[in-house]
């Protein structure tokens, strides 16, 4: 770490559980943490005592104080914050997804295209170590041309609080989908190098969180029961891009299956295989060196904080002044697909993006 980054004076908005896991990597990484914002007296109390800084009720009063802001507000809300911040060329680290609906997304990203800030959407599952292993052998060659991926993000029973923001679509935009397919899309997509999208078909399903009966063993938040629910707890959809790639999505809060967290990655020369949350890597090929042979190479790595190496390398490019937006027009396309997964489910055919 350079003594650069003990420059940047950065406040967080939204000071909840994620808020507070955000504050605690920003004083590991020895950033100067200023203060914090919410709307809730209590969350500001909370925040004053633990961190002791100051705290305001009113984004533009932590704004003059600030070089830096991490965002982590409900989705809805991110569109306010983050505008507000390019307003006055403040660098943004605006958790995923990007906002809560298209429209609200363009604008997000249209502002930051027009600010002199720096701004990275918090997609910290590209820096898991057992990714960039895999990443790394794409850019090199080693996997061939990478054809299809196979996303899973899949909890068995996992809604994060009934009766909670997470829970209702005015606020979040979406459930698992918004929630848990903003990373696994983002990962194929990313592992895939981006390409455009062409057309996409998926299904959307509500078929726990709505249930007077809802059997689980933890939940992350509050039960307050199935009143409010109106989000998905499950998505199935299929992406197509040009050059015959594609990306196949399971994700879930909530559904009669194992957990899951499997990526597969295809290629023409090897594949790989890892779990997302545990790290497991696998490279699977085949040879003709000798007698025809298949072989399954297991690579061990050290497990690392993502959040940690997210919060890194946002504040390394802004010491280098290297920054670019593009991780906000990648998440524009990401808020894209799960607009039209959504459509495609609702409308009950394939959708076509140049349509949306």
């Amino acid at each position: 770490m350079t003594d650069d980054l003990t420059d940047i004076k950065t406040g967080i908005v939204g000071l909840g559980n994620i808020g507070q896991y955000h504050a605690e990597r920003l004083r590991e990484l020895g950033v100067p943490l200023v203060g914090g914002m919410d709307v809730a007296a209590e969350a500001r109390r909370r925040f004053a005592r633990r961190y002791d800084v100051d705290v305001y009720e009113d984004q533009q009063d932590l704004y003059e104080t600030i070089d830096a802001v991490v965002i982590t507000t409900p989705n809805k809300f991110h569109e306010e914050y983050a505008i507000a911040a390019f307003d006055r060329d403040i660098h943004v680290l605006l958790e995923k997804p990007l906002a809560h609906s298209y429209e609200s997304a363009q604008r997000i990203a249209t502002a930051a295209r027009e600010s002199d800030s720096y701004c990275m959407v918090g997609f910290n599952n590209r820096f898991a170590n057992t990714v960039q292993i895999v990443k790394n052998r794409i850019d090199r060659g080693e996997l061939g041309e990478v054809t299809h991926v196979e996303a899973n993000y899949v909890r068995r029973r996992g809604i994060p609080g009934r009766g909670s923001w997470f829970t209702r679509r005015q606020i979040a935009g979406g459930g698992a989908l918004i929630d848990l397919g903003v990373h696994a899309i983002d990962l194929a997509l990313y592992l895939l190098g981006y390409p455009d999208v062409e057309e996409v078909t998926g299904v959307d399903r509500s078929e726990f969180g709505s249930r007077e009966e809802y059997a689980y063993l933890e939940m992350w938040g509050d039960d307050t029961g199935p009143r409010g629910f109106d989000v998905d707890d499950s998505a199935s959809a299929f992406v197509r891009c040009p050059g015959k790639r594609t990306i196949s999505l399971e994700v879930a809060w909530a559904t009669n299956r194992p957990t899951n967290h499997e990526f597969i990655v295809r290629g023409t020369s090897a594949a790989a295989r890892f779990d997302l949350l545990e790290g497991d890597l696998t490279i699977h090929s085949a040879s003709t060196s000798g007698p025809d042979h298949l072989e399954n190479t297991s690579i061990e790595a050290r497990q690392n904080d993502t959040h940690t190496a997210e919060q890194r390398a946002f504040f390394n490019r802004i010491v280098r002044d290297n920054g670019s937006n593009e991780t906000v027009d990648q998440a524009l396309s990401v808020q894209q697909i799960i607009d039209s997964i959504y459509r495609s489910s609702e409308e009950g055919k394939t959708v076509t993006l140049d349509d949306v």
